[in-house]
């Protein structure tokens, strides 16, 4: 129960018809998989301007949403 707990401390992007339509876009844009796609395009619903992934670019701005790799040596 404490690690559910846990996890409610942060908010969560429902999926919604705009957010599918906006994915399933990306993928020509930004040369991604739908689901990087739709990871980028949740992360723009909820107002994020970078997120954190070791999959995508580093660096690369995906329409004002900015990627970081975490593990990427400084």
């Amino acid at each position: 129960m404490l690690l559910i707990e846990s996890f409610r401390r942060f908010p969560v992007q429902d999926i919604t018809s705009g957010i599918m339509t906006a994915a399933q876009d990306a993928p020509r844009r930004f040369q991604l998989s739908y689901w990087d796609a739709a990871i980028i395009e949740a992360s723009r619903a909820m107002g994020c301007t970078q997120i954190l992934s070791e999959d995508l670019s580093d660096g690369q701005d995906y329409g004002g949403v900015l990627v970081t790799n975490p593990f990427a040596k400084q």
